[in-house]
């Protein structure tokens, strides 16, 4: 991966994380290991069409993951790339690795 691309899946992730809504979508997904959309709508008091674009910018950033069982969504965290972003992995964005 060149480092433009790098840093760009890095910018695309941190700017999901960066809003109040999804972080508390992010925070209800964290407590449960799968939550059908229906249920999410509820828990974190958005209306479906918000809901939707939040969820959109989160599974474009690979932060979450879903599954489709019958006419539901079911979401999960993407826990691979949450861990790395929470890691060292992420740190070498801004420490790069000394010589």
């Amino acid at each position: 991966m060149d480092r433009l691309h790098f840093i760009d899946d890095y910018e695309q992730k941190f700017k999901a994380l960066a809003d109040k809504k999804r972080l508390a979508i992010l925070y209800e997904l964290s407590q449960h290991r799968e939550i059908c959309v229906c249920d999410l709508e509820k828990m974190v008091d958005l209306p479906q069409s918000k809901l939707s674009y939040h969820i959109k910018l989160l599974l474009e950033a690979d932060l979450i993951n879903c599954r489709k069982e019958g006419r539901w969504n079911y979401y999960r965290i993407n826990e691979k790339v949450m861990k790395c972003l929470l890691s060292d992995d992420a740190c070498c964005v801004f420490y790069p690795p000394q010589k």
